[in-house]
């Protein structure tokens, strides 16, 4: 599967002069709001800061986030002496809110049912990312490409060769390896 994505606005202004966030849940509730109305810069921005990895990247972000940098973490508190600070820790909420507005919202991944559709709300530099998805015994690889440099907008979508005519496809189980 090949996409490629055409966008519409100019969002330049950064996350982090404008939101300081305590809850994980209000932050990924509002990353799935800036997707929503295209800006896909803001998105991932807010995405890269709350994923927790990127608060270990360092030493000193290690010892200041002070719990584990592979678990997502319900609270980033925003008040000193504790800023920067994870809690709640293995928080299921906050992990499967994260999954969902990553995959769904800035990969643009919306699986309904046996349809999938890709809608994709991403920053401008990212120039492509593949998914890999397997349903039953059929395997889709789907690579969506970035020529333009733009946040939102498909341009064409083609599965196995064939160019379709929306932004969605209908899954089969056929055993398949689809492209």
């Amino acid at each position: 599967m090949s996409l490629t994505v055409v966008g519409q606005r100019d969002f330049s202004n950064s996350l982090q002069n404008t939101i300081d966030f305590q809850t994980d849940h209000a932050a990924l509730w509002t990353l799935i709001a800036f997707a929503t109305l295209g800006d896909g810069e803001r998105a991932g921005e807010l995405f890269s800061l709350l994923n927790p990895i990127n608060h270990a990247s360092t030493r000193a972000g290690l010892h200041k986030y002070k719990v584990e940098p592979y678990a997502a973490a319900g609270d980033i508190y925003a008040v000193p002496p504790h800023t920067g600070r994870g809690g709640w820790t293995w928080y299921t909420g906050s992990a499967s809110w994260m999954y969902r507005a990553g995959l769904e919202s800035i990969l643009g991944f919306q699986l309904r049912g046996d349809r999938l559709k890709m809608d994709p709300c991403v920053p401008r530099w990212w120039r492509d990312f593949e998914i890999v998805y397997r349903r039953g015994r059929a395997t889709y690889r789907i690579k969506v490409e970035n020529p333009l440099a733009v946040h939102r907008g498909v341009i064409s979508l083609e599965i196995d060769g064939v160019l379709q005519t929306v932004a969605e496809i209908s899954l089969t189980d056929d055993g398949q390896t689809h492209c």
